[in-house]
């Protein structure tokens, strides 16, 4: 019970899960309430990319700042990195049950502020809390579900905190599309994601403390009680013996690392295995964030946009194919992790992730070169004071796009007679978007009308095929196999914390990227990123499918060196059967 082994599920661990679940209900109500956690994390960390296009509309400074965006984007993520740091620390001193009842009421007033806030700055407060709330409960609800499961099914009732992760993020999406004609849209998006948490809360109250953390705090007896409504009568006592020597080579651990934080990171740093490792784990946790994935989950709609897509209720739709496709892909990944392996799953993900950028940069960039041209006579429809001014004062004005008038911060009003022939360039205001409207028009304000458009979110969504089953889910396992038993909780924070810190970098200068270089710029920047990402996965993560944690200690002591094949080279002192 509690190894600190992190089991991989394959299709017989699911069926005896399935008849575990029929026998013992109790297990399934305990992964499932702690999972509510991993939903809430999906959830909030998808439903801005909807709910941004409509905050865009009820707040001028919004629309018209692009640092203001990122930052409302972005600020969940620098909470989840306190929140994660914060939570260790919490689940150690509190444990785990305390964790997430913390988190779902970070959750429920994160939510209640953001949909409530009369200014851009009180939905920032909000979001803080939520990235808090969000941080505590990635990585406490897959501790609670790992320490309260069954061992022969861990794997599988922990896999389904990922699957909730990609479901509250494909649910997000579908509820910003519900509320696109709702009054109100964002507030009702945003605060709809208050239900949950108190859903959890009091499901919560009524189940247990993990009974690792009961045993380690000296709650024999009450570990006992709850390992006897999991496991059969002849099986409580052969799980109390293996809790028992768990944590007691744990707390050996602690004793020869030492407790401290700077004792520890000396300790870790000062070992070999342990530097190489990391080197593996930071590696392919920062390359998960580099390919851009998060500016896709987060800025979807505003990047169907870019593609030539107006309406926000379209760019919601088509942006909800991209979260299903990851959700799809996570399927995919637990069903073939431990057939191919760790390393060439992530190589081959990586050599689609980079193609496909470099498609949609050629795409983009072609959109942008052939967008309408500025016609003076329709800038005129609209009234002098209508047009844009940098429009007007131009040196060159019969020179200027679709995109150079995006650029000056004005507004593309489409012909009458087809988006694609030339059209008005009026100063970005709701006035000027409603009067070009009223005439059956299409005001753009994001990206230019194109026929490249649908071809844009096509190769979007291959983009997310070739992502979801390997970068998306491998850079995890990686982290919970590379270290020594007695480093895997620090290595694993370390990494998480370089993700988490990736992430925020990314998700915070993407519309800056985009609006300097463009669309088709930002993500030739990206495809630019993920080769050097490629050769650094290449050359230090080593296959770590099917060996046992000595084993890959040995090749990390040894020295790793690559194969061409993405496997590793024949070591004659390690078994790799």
């Amino acid at each position: 019970m509690g190894e600190g082994v992190i089991v991989k599920a394959d299709k017989t661990e699911f069926t005896e899960c399935w008849n575990m679940a029929w026998k013992t209900p109790y297990i399934l109500r305990l992964a499932l309430s702690a999972g509510i956690g991993g939903f809430l994390f999906g959830y909030d960390t998808g439903v801005i990319s909807g709910a941004l296009l409509y905050i865009r509309d009820d707040f001028e400074a919004v629309a018209k700042s692009t640092k203001l965006q990122e930052t409302i984007v972005s600020m969940a993520v620098a909470g989840a990195i306190v929140g994660a740091a914060v939570g260790g620390y919490m689940n150690d001193a509190f444990g785990r049950k305390m964790s997430i009842l913390i988190a779902d009421v970070l959750f429920f007033f994160g939510a209640l502020v953001q949909a409530a806030a009369p200014s851009p700055g009180v939905i920032i407060l909000g979001r803080i809390l939520v990235g808090l709330g969000v941080g505590m409960a990635s990585m406490t609800s897959p501790l609670y579900i790992s320490e309260a499961s069954p061992a022969r099914i861990r794997g599988a009732l922990v896999s389904t905190n990922g699957l909730l992760i990609t479901s509250g993020q494909f649910l997000s999406y579908l509820i910003n599309l519900a509320f696109t004609k709702a009054p109100g849209t964002w507030r009702w998006m945003i605060g709809i994601a208050c239900i949950p948490p108190l859903v959890q809360f009091f499901l919560m109250l009524s189940l247990p403390e993990s009974p690792r953390w009961l045993y380690r705090k000296n709650k024999v007896d009450e570990a006992r009680q709850i390992l006897e409504k999991i496991y059969d009568a002849d099986e409580v006592e052969k799980e109390m013996k293996a809790l028992s020597s768990s944590v007691e080579a744990e707390k050996a651990a602690e004793a020869d690392i030492g407790t401290g934080v700077i004792a520890k990171l000396k300790s870790a740093f000062g070992n070999k295995v342990v530097r190489r490792g990391l080197y593996a784990g930071i590696t392919v946790q920062v390359a998960q964030q580099f390919v851009g994935i998060n500016t896709v989950m987060y800025y979807a709609p505003t990047i169907v946009q870019f593609a030539g897509f107006a309406s926000n209720s379209v760019a919601l739709a088509l942006s909800l194919v991209t979260s299903g496709l990851n959700a799809l892909g996570t399927l995919i990944s637990m069903a073939f992790v431990d057939r191919y392996g760790r390393r060439r799953l992530m190589i081959i993900s990586m050599i689609g992730i980079i193609t496909f950028l470099v498609a949609l940069s050629i795409v983009f960039m072609q959109a942008s070169l052939h967008a309408p041209m500025i016609s003076s006579i329709e800038s005129a429809h609209f009234g002098a004071n209508s047009t844009c001014s940098k429009y007007a004062t131009a040196a060159n004005p019969s020179k200027w796009s679709c995109m150079s008038c995006l650029k000056a911060d004005c507004g593309f009003c489409s012909n009458p007679s087809s988006t694609y022939l030339p059209g008005a360039c009026l100063e970005a205001s709701k006035a000027l978007k409603g009067e070009c409207g009223a005439e059956k028009r299409v005001f753009f304000e994001q990206g230019c009308p194109s026929k490249f458009g649908f071809l844009a979110v096509i190769l979007l969504g291959i983009y997310i095929i070739m992502y979801a089953p390997g970068m998306g889910t491998v850079p995890w396992i990686v982290n919970s196999e590379i270290y020594p038993l007695r480093y895997r909780g620090l290595g694993g924070g370390i990494a998480a914390v370089a993700n988490w810190s990736s992430n925020l970098l990314v998700s915070s200068t993407y519309l800056t990227l985009t609006e300097n270089l463009g669309a088709g710029g930002t993500f030739f920047v990206f495809a630019a990123v993920s080769c050097v990402s490629l050769c650094f996965i290449y050359w230090f993560v080593p296959e770590t499918k099917g060996l046992q944690f000595e084993q890959v200690e040995k090749i990390l002591e040894d020295g790793y060196k690559p194969s061409l094949c993405g496997g590793r080279k024949k070591d004659k002192d390690v078994d790799t059967a």
